[in-house]
């Protein structure tokens, strides 16, 4: 109890939490980037996992209950930067943290919503929100049908791009942010570890963002 009542408790809990989300978002994206490789590959990747059972839906919940933690924790431990900072000094603070860290509170509540939308959109299924043709020998959803249809109206795609921007955008400090509670920072390391954020930020950024995109422009199509 005393370890997640300490500062260091809590982002090391931050952390640990933060990078295996950061592990799940690499992994979802190399499953999903099976779309560009036809109806069959995406299927089949969907098909693997449906046929899983109860297990893909465990899984899904440890990592809804990770992301419930990290937001938890994030929202306190800014709430105690926040009210431990004298109100002279917050210049000095912002002259010293970017864009991507002063947001990190506001990327990640968006992200949550995001999370919920697109949870209701493709995995719940939600009438209305889009396109699902029922397989009646896979009993599955076509999901590659699902996908293209699902990001063939420009207002969704908006909304897909603001939600990655804002992925990047907090995971651009975030990954500096664990490397930082590993204790790998230093005045020397801290531009290289900065440097190496973004591009990762960037890489998830346009990996996600080129489905939707493709898409739309007709590159990816039924």
């Amino acid at each position: 109890m005393s370890f997640i009542q300490s500062s260091v408790g809590r982002k090391i809990i931050m952390a640990v939490t933060g990078v295996m989300l950061f592990s799940f978002i690499c992994v979802h994206l190399l499953g999903n980037s099976s779309v560009f490789f036809g109806a069959d590959a995406i299927n089949a990747y969907a098909e693997h996992l449906h046929s899983l059972g109860p297990l893909v839906w465990i899984f899904r919940l440890a990592m809804l209950f990770l992301f419930a933690v990290h937001i938890f924790f994030g929202i306190q431990l800014t709430l105690e930067n926040s009210a431990a900072t004298p109100e002279k000094n917050v210049q000095i603070k912002r002259l010293r943290t970017g864009f991507a860290a002063q947001t990190m509170i506001i990327s990640g509540l968006v992200l949550l919503a995001f999370v919920v939308y697109h949870l209701l959109h493709f995995t719940v299924q939600v009438p209305g929100m889009g396109v699902y043709e029922f397989n009646e020998a896979t009993h599955m959803t076509n999901v590659f049908t699902m996908v293209v249809m699902g990001f063939k109206q420009v207002f969704t795609v908006l909304l897909y791009a603001v939600g990655l921007i804002f992925l990047a955008l907090h995971v651009s400090h975030g990954f500096q942010s664990f490397l930082q509670t590993l204790g790998l920072n230093n005045d020397r390391s801290l531009p290289v570890f900065g440097a190496i954020s973004k591009l990762v930020s960037v890489v998830l950024l346009f990996g996600y963002i080129s489905i939707p995109v493709l898409i739309i422009f007709g590159l990816v199509k039924i």
